[in-house]
Protein backbone atom coordinates (compact mmCIF):
# COMPACT_ATOMS: atom_id res chain seq x y z
CA UNK A 1 0.00 0.00 0.00
CA UNK A 2 2.63 2.28 0.87
CA UNK A 3 4.05 1.88 -2.94
CA UNK A 4 0.81 2.74 -4.28
CA UNK A 5 0.40 6.17 -2.06
CA UNK A 6 4.21 6.87 -3.48
CA UNK A 7 3.32 6.52 -6.71
CA UNK A 8 -0.06 7.94 -5.90
CA UNK A 9 1.72 11.66 -4.45
CA UNK A 10 4.46 11.33 -7.75
CA UNK A 11 1.50 11.19 -10.06
CA UNK A 12 -0.24 14.34 -7.81
CA UNK A 13 3.00 16.05 -8.58
CA UNK A 14 2.86 16.02 -11.79
CA UNK A 15 -1.09 16.69 -12.11
CA UNK A 16 0.17 20.13 -10.10
CA UNK A 17 2.03 21.37 -13.05
CA UNK A 18 -0.28 19.73 -15.58
CA UNK A 19 -3.80 20.94 -14.29
CA UNK A 20 -2.87 24.75 -15.33
CA UNK A 21 -3.14 23.87 -19.20
CA UNK A 22 -5.64 21.52 -18.85
CA UNK A 23 -7.79 23.74 -16.82
CA UNK A 24 -7.04 26.83 -19.32
CA UNK A 25 -8.69 25.02 -21.98
CA UNK A 26 -12.14 24.44 -20.10
CA UNK A 27 -15.05 26.92 -20.49
CA UNK A 28 -17.01 27.82 -23.42
CA UNK A 29 -15.72 28.01 -27.07
CA UNK A 30 -16.52 32.10 -27.49
CA UNK A 31 -14.18 33.64 -30.09
CA UNK A 32 -12.14 35.62 -27.51
CA UNK A 33 -12.18 39.64 -28.15
CA UNK A 34 -9.15 41.57 -27.58
CA UNK A 35 -9.04 44.80 -25.36
CA UNK A 36 -8.21 46.87 -28.44
CA UNK A 37 -11.62 45.57 -29.60
CA UNK A 38 -13.55 46.40 -26.59
CA UNK A 39 -12.23 49.99 -26.99
CA UNK A 40 -13.39 50.24 -30.93
CA UNK A 41 -16.68 49.12 -30.14
CA UNK A 42 -16.98 51.47 -27.25
CA UNK A 43 -15.75 54.48 -29.18
CA UNK A 44 -18.21 53.47 -32.34
CA UNK A 45 -21.02 52.94 -30.22
CA UNK A 46 -21.44 54.39 -26.93
CA UNK A 47 -24.55 56.08 -26.49
CA UNK A 48 -22.93 58.72 -24.10
CA UNK A 49 -20.04 59.45 -26.47
CA UNK A 50 -21.98 59.88 -29.04
CA UNK A 51 -24.61 61.91 -27.43
CA UNK A 52 -21.43 64.05 -26.59
CA UNK A 53 -20.37 64.37 -30.29
CA UNK A 54 -24.18 65.38 -31.30
CA UNK A 55 -23.49 68.01 -29.04
CA UNK A 56 -20.30 68.78 -29.74
CA UNK A 57 -22.15 69.37 -33.90
CA UNK A 58 -24.33 71.52 -32.34
CA UNK A 59 -21.80 73.42 -30.73
CA UNK A 60 -20.42 74.42 -34.01
CA UNK A 61 -23.74 75.24 -35.62
CA UNK A 62 -23.60 78.20 -33.10
CA UNK A 63 -20.95 80.07 -34.07
CA UNK A 64 -21.79 81.63 -37.26
CA UNK A 65 -25.54 82.21 -35.24
CA UNK A 66 -23.76 84.28 -32.76
CA UNK A 67 -21.83 86.22 -35.36
CA UNK A 68 -24.98 87.13 -37.44
CA UNK A 69 -27.26 90.44 -37.40
CA UNK A 70 -30.57 90.45 -36.04
CA UNK A 71 -33.18 89.62 -38.43
CA UNK A 72 -34.51 93.15 -40.18
CA UNK A 73 -37.91 93.83 -39.77
CA UNK A 74 -40.69 94.67 -41.88
CA UNK A 75 -43.94 96.23 -41.63
CA UNK A 76 -46.92 97.63 -43.25
CA UNK A 77 -48.69 100.34 -42.01
CA UNK A 78 -51.86 102.07 -42.68
CA UNK A 79 -51.84 105.95 -41.88
CA UNK A 80 -54.46 108.32 -40.64
CA UNK A 81 -57.08 106.17 -42.60
CA UNK A 82 -60.65 108.24 -41.50
CA UNK A 83 -63.03 105.97 -39.18
CA UNK A 84 -65.93 107.52 -40.81
CA UNK A 85 -65.34 106.02 -44.53
CA UNK A 86 -62.05 104.23 -44.00
CA UNK A 87 -61.27 104.96 -47.82
CA UNK A 88 -57.85 106.23 -48.75
CA UNK A 89 -58.89 109.00 -51.24
CA UNK A 90 -60.63 111.26 -48.41
CA UNK A 91 -57.84 112.94 -46.51
CA UNK A 92 -54.16 114.29 -47.84
CA UNK A 93 -52.03 112.55 -44.77
CA UNK A 94 -53.90 108.85 -45.51
CA UNK A 95 -51.56 106.44 -47.18
CA UNK A 96 -49.91 103.04 -46.66
CA UNK A 97 -46.73 102.88 -45.19
CA UNK A 98 -43.69 100.18 -46.32
CA UNK A 99 -41.02 100.09 -43.51
CA UNK A 100 -37.78 97.90 -43.03
CA UNK A 101 -35.87 98.50 -39.39
CA UNK A 102 -32.18 96.62 -39.10
CA UNK A 103 -30.75 96.67 -35.13
CA UNK A 104 -27.02 97.03 -35.36
CA UNK A 105 -25.53 96.25 -32.34
CA UNK A 106 -22.44 98.21 -31.77
CA UNK A 107 -18.94 98.09 -33.14
CA UNK A 108 -17.11 94.80 -31.94
CA UNK A 109 -20.05 93.23 -29.84
CA UNK A 110 -20.82 90.75 -32.67
CA UNK A 111 -17.21 89.63 -33.25
CA UNK A 112 -16.90 88.95 -29.23
CA UNK A 113 -20.14 87.06 -29.64
CA UNK A 114 -18.77 85.26 -32.42
CA UNK A 115 -15.52 84.25 -30.14
CA UNK A 116 -17.60 83.39 -27.65
CA UNK A 117 -19.70 80.35 -28.94
CA UNK A 118 -16.34 79.40 -30.36
CA UNK A 119 -14.65 78.78 -27.56
CA UNK A 120 -17.93 76.97 -26.16
CA UNK A 121 -17.25 74.57 -28.90
CA UNK A 122 -13.60 74.49 -28.38
CA UNK A 123 -14.82 73.16 -25.07
CA UNK A 124 -17.16 70.73 -26.07
CA UNK A 125 -14.50 69.47 -28.32
CA UNK A 126 -12.16 68.86 -25.16
CA UNK A 127 -14.99 67.19 -23.14
CA UNK A 128 -15.60 64.88 -25.62
CA UNK A 129 -12.07 64.01 -25.75
CA UNK A 130 -12.17 63.32 -21.92
CA UNK A 131 -15.14 61.64 -22.16
CA UNK A 132 -13.24 58.88 -24.35
CA UNK A 133 -10.31 58.42 -22.23
CA UNK A 134 -12.47 58.38 -19.32
CA UNK A 135 -15.02 55.36 -21.79
CA UNK A 136 -11.10 54.16 -22.88
CA UNK A 137 -10.58 53.30 -18.69
CA UNK A 138 -13.54 52.14 -17.49
CA UNK A 139 -13.31 49.32 -20.10
CA UNK A 140 -9.84 48.92 -19.66
CA UNK A 141 -10.48 48.56 -15.95
CA UNK A 142 -13.66 46.03 -16.49
CA UNK A 143 -11.30 43.87 -18.73
CA UNK A 144 -8.77 43.39 -16.57
CA UNK A 145 -11.15 42.68 -13.24
CA UNK A 146 -12.82 40.11 -15.39
CA UNK A 147 -9.29 38.46 -16.44
CA UNK A 148 -8.52 38.73 -12.97
CA UNK A 149 -11.78 36.73 -11.97
CA UNK A 150 -11.23 34.49 -14.75
CA UNK A 151 -6.99 33.36 -13.39
CA UNK A 152 -9.35 32.99 -10.15
CA UNK A 153 -11.71 30.61 -11.62
CA UNK A 154 -8.61 28.81 -13.52
CA UNK A 155 -6.89 28.70 -10.03
CA UNK A 156 -9.83 27.15 -7.99
CA UNK A 157 -10.56 24.78 -10.62
CA UNK A 158 -7.27 23.38 -10.23
CA UNK A 159 -7.64 23.53 -6.57
CA UNK A 160 -10.42 21.89 -6.34
CA UNK A 161 -8.85 18.64 -8.74
CA UNK A 162 -5.67 19.04 -5.81
CA UNK A 163 -8.26 18.32 -2.79
CA UNK A 164 -9.68 16.06 -4.51
CA UNK A 165 -6.62 13.85 -4.80
CA UNK A 166 -5.84 14.81 -1.48
CA UNK A 167 -8.71 12.85 -0.44
CA UNK A 168 -7.66 10.10 -2.49
CA UNK A 169 -4.50 9.62 -0.33
CA UNK A 170 -6.27 10.26 2.83
CA UNK A 171 -8.55 7.55 1.79
CA UNK A 172 -6.08 5.38 0.87
CA UNK A 173 -4.29 5.97 4.55
CA UNK A 174 -7.32 5.14 6.53
CA UNK A 175 -7.79 2.29 4.62
CA UNK A 176 -4.37 0.80 5.67
CA UNK A 177 -5.05 1.67 8.81
CA UNK A 178 -1.78 4.81 9.06
CA UNK A 179 -5.19 7.70 8.39
CA UNK A 180 -8.15 9.37 10.27
CA UNK A 181 -10.82 9.58 8.86
CA UNK A 182 -11.31 13.41 9.87
CA UNK A 183 -8.43 14.07 7.26
CA UNK A 184 -11.02 12.74 3.99
CA UNK A 185 -13.87 14.92 5.54
CA UNK A 186 -11.32 17.97 6.30
CA UNK A 187 -10.81 17.23 1.87
CA UNK A 188 -14.35 17.28 1.38
CA UNK A 189 -14.80 20.42 3.61
CA UNK A 190 -12.14 22.44 1.34
CA UNK A 191 -13.41 21.11 -1.58
CA UNK A 192 -17.18 22.66 -0.90
CA UNK A 193 -15.75 25.80 0.35
CA UNK A 194 -13.58 26.31 -2.98
CA UNK A 195 -17.00 25.39 -4.68
CA UNK A 196 -19.07 28.01 -2.44
CA UNK A 197 -16.22 30.37 -3.55
CA UNK A 198 -16.84 28.99 -7.47
CA UNK A 199 -19.97 30.23 -7.30
CA UNK A 200 -19.38 33.73 -6.17
CA UNK A 201 -17.07 34.23 -9.06
CA UNK A 202 -19.30 33.29 -11.10
CA UNK A 203 -21.50 35.47 -10.62
CA UNK A 204 -18.81 38.31 -9.99
CA UNK A 205 -18.45 37.30 -13.71
CA UNK A 206 -21.51 37.76 -14.78
CA UNK A 207 -21.55 40.85 -13.29
CA UNK A 208 -18.33 42.40 -14.87
CA UNK A 209 -19.61 41.06 -18.43
CA UNK A 210 -22.69 42.80 -18.40
CA UNK A 211 -20.75 45.99 -17.24
CA UNK A 212 -18.66 45.31 -20.25
CA UNK A 213 -21.12 45.14 -22.53
CA UNK A 214 -23.03 47.79 -21.29
CA UNK A 215 -19.91 50.22 -22.08
CA UNK A 216 -19.61 48.86 -25.85
CA UNK A 217 -23.50 49.18 -26.54
CA UNK A 218 -24.11 45.09 -26.52
CA UNK A 219 -26.88 42.91 -24.86
CA UNK A 220 -25.82 43.05 -21.51
CA UNK A 221 -26.22 38.96 -21.13
CA UNK A 222 -23.89 38.75 -24.45
CA UNK A 223 -21.32 35.87 -23.62
CA UNK A 224 -17.56 37.01 -23.59
CA UNK A 225 -14.94 34.42 -23.95
CA UNK A 226 -12.47 33.50 -21.11
CA UNK A 227 -9.21 36.26 -20.71
CA UNK A 228 -6.03 33.94 -20.40
CA UNK A 229 -3.72 36.23 -20.87
CA UNK A 230 -2.88 40.13 -20.75
CA UNK A 231 0.49 41.73 -21.63
CA UNK A 232 2.46 43.29 -18.88
CA UNK A 233 3.30 46.65 -19.71
CA UNK A 234 5.83 48.99 -19.13
CA UNK A 235 6.72 52.86 -18.67
CA UNK A 236 9.21 54.56 -20.47
CA UNK A 237 8.17 58.44 -19.57
CA UNK A 238 9.77 59.36 -16.19
CA UNK A 239 8.04 61.02 -13.68
CA UNK A 240 9.27 64.92 -14.53
CA UNK A 241 7.98 64.19 -18.32
CA UNK A 242 4.38 62.51 -17.55
CA UNK A 243 3.55 65.96 -15.82
CA UNK A 244 4.55 67.67 -18.93
CA UNK A 245 2.86 65.81 -21.08
CA UNK A 246 -0.10 66.74 -18.88
CA UNK A 247 -0.56 70.24 -19.17
CA UNK A 248 -0.28 69.56 -23.13
CA UNK A 249 -2.46 66.66 -23.63
CA UNK A 250 -5.22 66.33 -21.04
CA UNK A 251 -8.49 67.27 -22.89
CA UNK A 252 -9.90 68.16 -19.16
CA UNK A 253 -7.37 71.21 -18.59
CA UNK A 254 -7.53 72.03 -22.32
CA UNK A 255 -11.41 72.72 -22.01
CA UNK A 256 -10.92 74.60 -18.71
CA UNK A 257 -8.13 76.81 -20.32
CA UNK A 258 -10.63 76.95 -23.03
CA UNK A 259 -13.34 77.81 -20.54
CA UNK A 260 -10.51 80.83 -19.09
CA UNK A 261 -10.23 82.06 -22.99
CA UNK A 262 -14.23 82.13 -22.67
CA UNK A 263 -14.54 84.05 -19.87
CA UNK A 264 -12.16 86.87 -21.39
CA UNK A 265 -14.33 87.03 -24.10
CA UNK A 266 -17.26 87.73 -22.11
CA UNK A 267 -15.79 90.33 -20.27
CA UNK A 268 -14.93 92.54 -22.69
CA UNK A 269 -18.38 91.96 -24.36
CA UNK A 270 -19.57 93.37 -20.50
CA UNK A 271 -17.51 96.45 -21.53
CA UNK A 272 -18.79 96.73 -24.26
CA UNK A 273 -22.48 96.65 -23.63
CA UNK A 274 -21.73 100.03 -21.73
CA UNK A 275 -22.03 100.87 -25.40
CA UNK A 276 -25.49 101.74 -27.34
CA UNK A 277 -26.75 99.53 -29.92
CA UNK A 278 -28.22 101.27 -33.25
CA UNK A 279 -31.46 100.89 -35.20
CA UNK A 280 -31.64 102.22 -38.47
CA UNK A 281 -35.05 102.28 -40.50
CA UNK A 282 -36.19 103.55 -44.08
CA UNK A 283 -40.28 103.62 -44.88
CA UNK A 284 -42.06 104.60 -48.02
CA UNK A 285 -45.18 105.96 -47.71
CA UNK A 286 -48.04 105.70 -50.70
CA UNK A 287 -50.89 107.86 -50.98
CA UNK A 288 -54.02 107.47 -53.30
CA UNK A 289 -54.83 110.65 -55.63
CA UNK A 290 -57.83 112.35 -53.63
CA UNK A 291 -61.87 113.16 -54.47
CA UNK A 292 -61.17 116.64 -54.88
CA UNK A 293 -58.79 116.02 -57.63
CA UNK A 294 -55.60 116.90 -55.55
CA UNK A 295 -52.24 114.49 -56.20
CA UNK A 296 -51.63 112.39 -53.65
CA UNK A 297 -47.90 112.34 -53.20
CA UNK A 298 -45.99 109.48 -52.12
CA UNK A 299 -42.74 110.39 -49.42
CA UNK A 300 -39.75 108.12 -47.89
CA UNK A 301 -38.61 108.59 -44.44
CA UNK A 302 -35.70 107.29 -42.65
CA UNK A 303 -34.89 106.85 -39.04
CA UNK A 304 -32.17 106.36 -36.66
CA UNK A 305 -32.72 104.94 -32.72
CA UNK A 306 -30.33 104.69 -30.24
CA UNK A 307 -30.93 101.91 -26.39
CA UNK A 308 -29.89 104.34 -23.93
CA UNK A 309 -28.28 102.17 -21.16
CA UNK A 310 -29.12 104.51 -18.14
CA UNK A 311 -30.14 101.92 -16.03
CA UNK A 312 -25.97 100.54 -15.74
CA UNK A 313 -25.25 100.35 -12.64
CA UNK A 314 -27.81 97.80 -12.16
CA UNK A 315 -27.14 95.97 -15.66
CA UNK A 316 -24.15 96.34 -17.28
CA UNK A 317 -21.64 97.35 -14.17
CA UNK A 318 -23.11 93.98 -12.49
CA UNK A 319 -22.72 91.64 -15.50
CA UNK A 320 -19.57 93.18 -15.62
CA UNK A 321 -18.79 92.13 -12.16
CA UNK A 322 -20.52 88.39 -13.00
CA UNK A 323 -18.04 87.39 -15.78
CA UNK A 324 -15.15 88.58 -13.78
CA UNK A 325 -16.00 86.77 -10.99
CA UNK A 326 -16.96 84.07 -13.12
CA UNK A 327 -13.12 83.83 -14.79
CA UNK A 328 -11.71 84.06 -11.39
CA UNK A 329 -13.52 80.99 -10.36
CA UNK A 330 -12.59 79.20 -13.64
CA UNK A 331 -9.07 79.91 -12.59
CA UNK A 332 -9.03 78.53 -9.34
CA UNK A 333 -10.96 75.59 -10.79
CA UNK A 334 -7.77 75.44 -13.26
CA UNK A 335 -5.20 75.32 -10.48
CA UNK A 336 -7.36 72.64 -8.20
CA UNK A 337 -7.11 70.26 -10.89
CA UNK A 338 -3.73 70.60 -11.75
CA UNK A 339 -3.14 69.75 -7.76
CA UNK A 340 -5.36 66.87 -8.34
CA UNK A 341 -3.44 66.13 -11.25
CA UNK A 342 -0.10 66.17 -9.67
CA UNK A 343 -1.44 63.88 -6.31
CA UNK A 344 -2.78 61.54 -8.77
CA UNK A 345 0.67 61.02 -10.72
CA UNK A 346 2.26 60.64 -7.54
CA UNK A 347 -0.34 57.91 -6.04
CA UNK A 348 -0.34 56.38 -9.38
CA UNK A 349 3.09 56.22 -10.03
CA UNK A 350 3.45 54.49 -5.86
CA UNK A 351 0.91 52.23 -6.66
CA UNK A 352 2.68 50.83 -9.63
CA UNK A 353 5.78 50.55 -8.09
CA UNK A 354 4.17 48.95 -5.46
CA UNK A 355 2.37 46.09 -7.70
CA UNK A 356 5.81 46.09 -9.76
CA UNK A 357 7.61 45.09 -6.69
CA UNK A 358 4.93 42.82 -5.37
CA UNK A 359 4.85 40.50 -8.91
CA UNK A 360 8.51 39.90 -9.05
CA UNK A 361 8.90 38.98 -5.39
CA UNK A 362 5.42 36.48 -5.84
CA UNK A 363 6.77 35.00 -8.99
CA UNK A 364 10.33 34.91 -8.71
CA UNK A 365 10.28 34.03 -4.48
CA UNK A 366 6.87 33.67 -3.05
CA UNK A 367 5.09 31.15 -5.54
CA UNK A 368 7.43 28.88 -6.04
CA UNK A 369 8.79 28.56 -2.45
CA UNK A 370 5.03 27.90 -1.34
CA UNK A 371 5.21 25.30 -4.62
CA UNK A 372 8.10 23.62 -2.86
CA UNK A 373 6.74 23.53 0.66
CA UNK A 374 3.26 21.91 -0.56
CA UNK A 375 5.35 19.23 -2.41
CA UNK A 376 7.41 19.08 0.88
CA UNK A 377 4.32 18.54 3.12
CA UNK A 378 3.14 16.40 0.33
CA UNK A 379 5.91 13.84 0.71
CA UNK A 380 5.86 14.22 4.37
CA UNK A 381 1.92 13.61 4.94
CA UNK A 382 2.17 10.22 2.49
CA UNK A 383 5.07 8.52 4.90
CA UNK A 384 3.44 10.10 8.07
CA UNK A 385 5.33 12.93 9.06
CA UNK A 386 3.49 15.78 8.43
CA UNK A 387 -0.67 15.64 9.16
CA UNK A 388 -3.49 16.58 7.25
CA UNK A 389 -3.66 19.92 8.42
CA UNK A 390 -0.26 20.63 7.39
CA UNK A 391 -1.09 19.86 3.97
CA UNK A 392 -4.26 21.66 3.76
CA UNK A 393 -2.53 24.93 5.36
CA UNK A 394 0.61 24.60 2.67
CA UNK A 395 -1.97 24.38 -0.11
CA UNK A 396 -4.39 27.39 1.32
CA UNK A 397 -0.73 29.11 0.68
CA UNK A 398 -0.12 28.44 -2.43
CA UNK A 399 -3.86 28.70 -3.41
CA UNK A 400 -3.93 32.60 -1.78
CA UNK A 401 -0.60 33.57 -3.30
CA UNK A 402 -1.50 32.26 -7.14
CA UNK A 403 -4.37 34.37 -6.82
CA UNK A 404 -2.88 37.29 -5.33
CA UNK A 405 -0.34 37.29 -8.45
CA UNK A 406 -3.05 37.55 -11.39
CA UNK A 407 -4.84 40.07 -9.11
CA UNK A 408 -2.12 42.35 -8.74
CA UNK A 409 -1.30 41.56 -12.81
CA UNK A 410 -4.94 43.16 -13.04
CA UNK A 411 -4.04 45.86 -10.89
CA UNK A 412 -1.07 47.12 -12.36
CA UNK A 413 -2.37 47.26 -15.49
CA UNK A 414 -5.38 49.40 -13.99
CA UNK A 415 -2.55 51.58 -12.54
CA UNK A 416 -1.32 52.07 -16.50
CA UNK A 417 -4.42 52.37 -17.85
CA UNK A 418 -5.39 55.23 -14.77
CA UNK A 419 -1.79 57.21 -15.55
CA UNK A 420 -2.95 57.13 -19.45
CA UNK A 421 -6.32 58.58 -18.57
CA UNK A 422 -4.69 61.39 -16.10
CA UNK A 423 -2.14 62.12 -18.81
CA UNK A 424 -4.47 62.20 -21.54
CA UNK A 425 -2.22 60.49 -24.15
CA UNK A 426 -1.07 56.59 -24.57
CA UNK A 427 1.90 55.99 -22.90
CA UNK A 428 2.63 52.50 -23.65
Amino acid sequence: MTTIMRRKAGLLIMFMGIVPFVAAQEGPNLKRISLERFIQMGLQNNPGLKSAKYSVDAGRSKIPQAGALPDPVLSVNLMNLPVNTFVFDQEPMTGKQFALMQKIPFSGKLGLKKEIARESFERQKFRLKELENQLKLAIKKTYFSLFAVDQTLIVTEKNMQLLQQFEQIAETRYAVGKGLQQDVLKAQVERSKLLDQKISLRQKRRSLQAKLNSLVNRPAGKPIGKIRSIRMDSLSENRQNLKKLVIKNRPFLKMLRAQIRQSGEMIRLARKNFLPDFSLGIAYTQRNRLRNGMPGVDYVSAMVSVNLPVYFPKKQSKKLEETRLQKRSVEESYQNALNNIDFQIENTLALMEKNKRRLALLKTGIIPQASQSLNAALMGYQVGKVDFLTLLNNQRTLFSYEIQYDQVLADFEKNLAELEAIVGKKLF
